[in-house]
């Protein structure tokens, strides 16, 4: 893609397409480059763009859509949106999606509406309706339009335009071209110079350019996302209920008393514990609707009646306990050990307990283990530093564990099932550990399930066992771990990590 200098030298000044029912119609092009993607794919490179905004700006949480309107199908909202949208000559609006905007920060910036409008060539729509084939009308152009107030005026996060374009231009006298990608807005009064490259305005629309530019060549390109998020929990559930855990949790970044980041490591404690209360929620609802009582208005706490595993929860390796400290200031019963410590096994393993295994390091693969031979109701295990039961973790030396016959023919067939991420190659070792893991947790008895969850660490991929696998009976997972523990006892060589910051401490 062109870079921003020669995106800039190649901007028109003569104006793309005009507004006739907006006080100011005069449209700017700011920035072009050669698309890289042909029209037809147009319209799934723009739908990245109208439904994952924060994308694009880390002041945005995500978007809802409030409505999605064809302007064929005769609803009535239509003619309302017609009002507010920009008419472009030669050009005819198909589809509107009407949207809202989330800031990141509720208490610092305000939501925002705003209608997300498809334009075809009307020569397209007039083929299409000629031959009754919608297909045939391909979206070119998308219009962003803010719906503003004076109690509701344009938040911070949003451009100062009021209306936004991006286009895909065709050239049908070049043959080996793909045309080209243009945004061009019609910037509020108070802009002065739109087209300063050093300003907000440019500068926001260079981004969109080279986002729309990625999108299109993943669409050309078939790209496979390499990470999935919210697999076990909703993006909207969690995100919702986060914003509410840091309100009330973010006090202890002032309060913080270890060396390491407190930024860090107190809001991807909050995000944790927030991923755990609503997995137990949908783990242990017994039948009731896992979305009932998620409305967080005011000071109501519907949590501390959802449902919780029913031995507590036990945080293995808990480091200064601050995750513990979180769940149970908000109504959950649990412990935390560290490594260093030996306790009463009757204690802290109670049957039903689930058990938080985050970077626990040396105690990250006992975690399967301990979790089958104390009965727990689950576990989610969060790996960090690649560890066996009694040594560092090397490929070489340490073998896949057995997978059930007929599950999975080959590892590679096994490690496509547990959304690792990266290349799809898994031929670093971190990826190659995070297979023995897996096949690890499936070998103890328990159903595989895998997320990427949402938190401020580059190891933020998790292992969660909640259910039994039906290819493991608890017969045959038991004699397993009963093999693993013999196998460690006859090899003599595990040590307890001693307190770290003393002598021979790692």
């Amino acid at each position: 893609m062109a870079n921003g200098s020669s995106i800039s030298a190649l901007v028109s000044s003569t104006k793309a397409f005009q507004g006739s029912n907006v006080q100011h119609t005069h449209w700017t092009p700011l920035v072009l480059c050669p698309a890289n993607f042909p029209q037809e794919l147009f319209e799934i490179a723009i739908s990245q763009l109208v439904h994952h905004p924060e994308y694009n700006s880390t002041l945005i949480l995500r978007s809802e859509v409030i409505a999605d309107i064809y302007f064929d199908s005769g609803d009535s909202r239509a003619e309302d949106i017609l009002k507010e949208i920009p008419e472009l000559n030669g050009r005819r609006p198909t589809r509107c999606i009407h949207r809202r905007l989330l800031p990141r920060r509720p208490g610092r910036d305000a939501s925002l509406e705003q209608y997300c409008t498809l334009y075809t060539s009307s020569d397209d729509i007039n083929m299409s309706s000629e031959s009754h084939d919608n297909e045939l009308a391909t979206v070119d152009t998308l219009v962003l339009t803010p719906i503003t107030s004076s109690e509701q005026p344009l938040p911070y996060y949003h451009p100062r335009v009021s209306h936004l374009a991006f286009r895909h231009l065709d050239d049908p006298s070049s043959l080996d071209q793909l045309g080209t990608l243009r945004i061009e807005v019609i910037p509020l009064p108070d802009v002065e110079s739109p087209q300063d490259p050093n300003g907000r305005l440019y500068r926001t629309c260079l981004a969109l350019l080279d986002t729309l530019h990625r999108y299109g060549w993943g669409a050309v390109t078939n790209y496979q996302k390499r990470v999935h998020h919210d697999i076990l929990i909703s993006r909207e559930r969690y995100q919702d209920l986060y914003l509410v855990m840091r309100e009330r949790h973010k006090g202890l970044v002032e309060t913080w008393q270890e060396v390491t980041d407190p930024l860090k490591h107190v809001f991807e404690d909050i995000g944790i514990a927030t991923y755990l209360m609503l997995l137990w929620k949908d783990t242990f609802k017994e039948g009731l609707d896992k979305f009932d009582d998620e409305k967080f208005d005011g000071h109501c706490e519907p949590w501390r009646d959802w449902p919780r595993p029913p031995g507590g929860f036990l945080d293995l390796g808990c480091g200064n306990g601050l995750l513990t400290h979180i769940l149970t200031s908000e109504g959950y019963t649990g412990n935390g050990i560290d490594p260093n410590e030996t306790p009463s096994h009757s204690k802290f393993f109670p049957e039903g307990v689930f058990i938080i295994a985050n970077h626990a390091d040396e105690l990250t693969p006992w975690t399967p283990v301990l979790a089958t031979l104390y009965s727990a109701s689950g576990y989610l295990s969060i790996p960090c530093c690649a560890w066996t039961f009694d040594a560092r973790y090397s490929r070489s030396k340490s073998d896949i564990f057995l997978l059930p016959e007929g599950k999975h023919r080959t590892v590679d067939e096994f490690a496509r099932t547990l959304a690792l991420g990266g290349d799809g190659s898994n031929s670093s070792g971190y990826s190659m550990y995070r297979i023995w893991l897996a096949s690890l947790s499936l070998y103890c008895g328990w159903e595989i399930e895998c997320e990427t969850l949402r938190i401020p660490s580059t190891r933020n991929w998790a292992l969660v066992g909640r259910k039994s696998a039906l290819e493991v009976p608890k017969a045959v997972a038991l004699e397993h771990v009963e093999e693993i523990i013999a196998a460690v006892k006859r090899r003599g060589v595990f040590k307890p990590r001693k307190p770290e910051g003393k002598e021979d401490g790692h």
